[in-house]
Protein backbone atom coordinates (compact mmCIF):
# COMPACT_ATOMS: atom_id res chain seq x y z
CA UNK A 1 0.00 0.00 0.00
CA UNK A 2 1.39 3.29 -0.63
CA UNK A 3 2.49 5.27 2.67
CA UNK A 4 1.79 8.91 2.12
CA UNK A 5 1.24 12.12 4.43
CA UNK A 6 -2.43 12.32 5.27
CA UNK A 7 -2.14 15.92 4.14
CA UNK A 8 -0.25 15.65 0.90
CA UNK A 9 -1.79 15.74 -2.37
CA UNK A 10 -1.93 13.04 -4.44
CA UNK A 11 -2.65 12.62 -8.35
CA UNK A 12 -5.60 10.20 -9.29
CA UNK A 13 -3.31 7.12 -9.84
CA UNK A 14 -1.79 7.52 -6.09
CA UNK A 15 -5.25 7.97 -4.93
CA UNK A 16 -6.34 4.74 -6.99
CA UNK A 17 -3.43 2.84 -5.34
CA UNK A 18 -4.11 4.24 -1.62
CA UNK A 19 -8.02 2.60 -2.03
CA UNK A 20 -6.88 -0.17 -4.20
CA UNK A 21 -8.91 0.47 -7.01
CA UNK A 22 -7.66 1.68 -10.61
CA UNK A 23 -7.72 4.96 -12.38
CA UNK A 24 -10.55 4.25 -14.04
CA UNK A 25 -13.05 3.48 -11.29
CA UNK A 26 -12.45 6.86 -9.38
CA UNK A 27 -12.88 8.41 -12.68
CA UNK A 28 -16.48 6.49 -13.10
CA UNK A 29 -16.88 7.44 -9.38
CA UNK A 30 -16.76 11.35 -10.07
CA UNK A 31 -18.59 11.49 -13.22
CA UNK A 32 -21.16 9.55 -11.23
CA UNK A 33 -21.35 11.71 -8.27
CA UNK A 34 -20.38 9.82 -5.84
CA UNK A 35 -19.37 12.65 -3.74
CA UNK A 36 -15.63 11.52 -3.67
CA UNK A 37 -13.62 14.37 -2.35
CA UNK A 38 -11.88 15.31 -5.46
CA UNK A 39 -10.59 18.59 -6.64
CA UNK A 40 -9.59 19.63 -10.18
CA UNK A 41 -6.13 21.26 -10.04
CA UNK A 42 -5.90 22.74 -13.71
CA UNK A 43 -6.73 19.45 -15.62
CA UNK A 44 -5.68 16.88 -13.18
CA UNK A 45 -7.95 15.41 -10.19
CA UNK A 46 -6.20 15.72 -6.87
CA UNK A 47 -7.09 14.12 -3.35
CA UNK A 48 -5.85 14.25 0.41
CA UNK A 49 -5.83 10.92 1.83
CA UNK A 50 -7.25 12.51 4.95
CA UNK A 51 -10.17 13.58 2.67
CA UNK A 52 -10.42 9.73 1.09
CA UNK A 53 -9.92 8.64 4.57
CA UNK A 54 -13.24 10.09 5.71
CA UNK A 55 -15.26 9.58 2.27
CA UNK A 56 -14.72 5.73 2.71
CA UNK A 57 -15.61 6.37 7.21
CA UNK A 58 -18.32 8.11 6.08
CA UNK A 59 -20.00 5.30 3.77
CA UNK A 60 -20.37 7.05 0.51
CA UNK A 61 -17.86 4.95 -0.53
CA UNK A 62 -19.90 1.90 -0.51
CA UNK A 63 -21.37 0.61 -3.80
CA UNK A 64 -25.58 1.00 -4.73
Amino acid sequence: MLEVSNDKWINIDEAAEYLGVKPGTIRDWIRKGKEVPAHKVGKQWKFKCSELDNWVASGKSAME
